[in-house]
């Protein structure tokens, strides 16, 4: 991984109106644990990899405490185990894992969707619009130049989808949920023969969603979650996908 420039921070003087020590460490924090989180998302940094912190101190150009309070963040969601006194690994990736998240998805998504368009109203229909036009224009095609922000604009569609009876909950843990299954969905994307329109399965969901039908929309967003599982599960048995081996 190449070398990043390296960012000092400056004390300022707080009555002037800069940022302090203490703002300016926690934008720090906030911008390695990003970085990191995308790194892992994408897989630059591998499932099962060591995270060694001198090494990614040189990577991210940081100090080691904001590197461990990064790191911190990460265990939280899950993305990164701690290994007591032997520091930190990238979680492993399983399809037993993915098939769990799924289940987990489609049973909390679903639900909400229905909900979702019993109680939308016309302000929550017209922000639905909008979000799947944004969403639109990006993914026809979805390409590796453009999937950053493909991911961003999905995310968006898929929580406006819930949002005609918004529950802050739900959100949390769909959001948690999401942030793993797009580990999953980077490695699907880069499989060899794999054909899928995602934009038309985005384009049923919505129509179905904007003329009130709960039932259908909800089977045609279970289908659209698992299209990913499905498909990693048939490359592995076909032989077109091994999954990444922890490092001993």
């Amino acid at each position: 991984m190449a070398k990043r420039p390296y960012i000092q921070a400056v004390a300022l003087p707080e009555a002037e109106g800069f940022i302090s020590n203490d703002d300016t460490s926690r934008t720090l924090t906030e911008q390695t644990y990003a970085e990191l989180r995308t790194d892992i998302i994408e897989g630059r940094l591998l499932p099962g990899s060591k995270l060694r912190v001198e090494h990614l101190r040189q990577t991210y150009a940081v100090g080691a405490g904001t590197l461990r309070e990064a790191l911190t963040r990460l265990v939280s969601d899950a993305l990164v185990s701690a290994e007591g006194q032997r520091g930190f690994r990238v979680s492993p990736i399983a399809i037993d894992d993915l098939e769990d998240l799924t289940r987990l998805r489609v049973h909390i998504e679903t639900n909400a969707l229905r909900e979702s368009i019993r109680h939308g109203d016309e302000a929550w229909r017209a922000r639905l619009r909008a979000s799947y036009e944004e969403l639109a224009a990006v993914e026809q095609p979805l390409t590796r130049a453009n999937r950053g922000r493909w991911e961003a604009l999905n995310l968006r569609f898929h929580e406006t989808l819930l949002d005609g009876r918004p529950s802050p909950w739900e959100r949390k843990v769909l959001k948690l949920l999401s942030r793993h299954i797009e580990r999953y969905r980077s490695f699907a994307i880069e499989l060899p023969g794999a054909v899928r329109d995602v934009h038309a399965e985005h384009t049923e969901i919505f129509e179905l969603a904007m003329s009130g039908q709960d039932a259908r929309a909800a089977l045609a967003l279970e289908a659209h979650i698992c299209a990913t599982p499905h498909q990693l599960l048939r490359a592995l048995r076909e032989g077109r996908m091994i999954l990444p081996a922890a490092e001993a």
